[in-house]
């Protein structure tokens, strides 16, 4: 149940509430930070959405909520959060580089046609491309070339299809805006597909197991970590830029 909290998203000073929606808090958080860094008054508080609890965090002309990974996750999440009547809804985290052509850190992004924030989101660097939506996590170059060669896409993520679709039935105005976590050219240091629940949470016991079974794994994922940190950092900085 949702509970009143301060700052609630309402109108900002050109129109109905942004609404930013993000898979996982990890890729979310650096935004909320970047935010508070600017001197912008944030609220936090939890949504229970089917039984799991998701973050959701608001301030003055918009709104971030966790929707959780995937497709279902997705769908249910976009369903609750659009409650707060967005004027536009950008759906935002990270996605895996097909295009050999986009280096890691890229901010790459989709948007409907004559999207309000079109001309920010290029003035802020951000690179338009064709995304493709899948139902599991890319992995190795070999599943990133197969991807390019199938679909012609340019990066590759899992939730904003269904988000998107959503928004066009309710005639909201939306976006896809992402960052290259992982380049066409780079393996992902683990196949997290074999480490998610039938809910698609990361199962963090799998994850322990794993590393505990191949300990050399241990530094390439630190440096994976750090590079994503990196990759979140950069996308915080367009969607700033975005929001104001």
């Amino acid at each position: 149940m949702d509970l009143p909290f301060p700052n609630a998203a309402r109108p900002g000073p050109s129109g109905p509430p942004r609404l930013f929606l993000f898979a996982v808090p990890e890729e979310a958080r650096p935004f909320i930070a970047k935010l508070r860094g600017e001197g912008m008054a944030v609220a936090y508080r939890s949504v229970d959405i089917a039984g799991r609890a998701r973050t959701a965090w608001s301030f003055d002309g918009g709104e971030t909520r966790v929707t959780g990974m995937g497709r279902e996750n997705a769908a249910r999440g976009t369903e609750r959060a659009l409650g707060i009547r967005p004027g536009m809804v950008l759906t935002c985290g990270f996605a895996g580089g097909l295009d050999p052509a986009l280096p890691g850190g890229t901010v790459v992004f989709d948007a409907d046609p004559g999207f309000p924030l079109m001309d920010r989101l290029t003035a802020a660097g951000a690179v338009p491309v064709r995304f493709h939506c899948a139902d599991h996590v890319a992995v190795t170059v070999a599943d990133k070339a197969a991807l390019r060669g199938s679909t012609g896409a340019d990066a590759v993520e899992m939730e904003s299809s269904v988000i998107r679709a959503l928004c066009r039935e309710r005639g909201i105005p939306g976006a896809t805006v992402r960052v290259v976590s992982d380049a066409a050219d780079e393996d992902l240091p683990l196949d997290f597909n074999a480490l998610m629940t039938p809910g698609m949470d990361l199962h963090f016991g799998k994850l322990a197991w794993r590393l505990v079974r191949s300990p050399g794994k241990i530094p390439e994922l630190v440096r994976f970590q750090k590079r994503v940190a990196r990759a979140a950092d950069r996308l915080a900085e367009v969607l700033s830029r975005v929001r104001a």
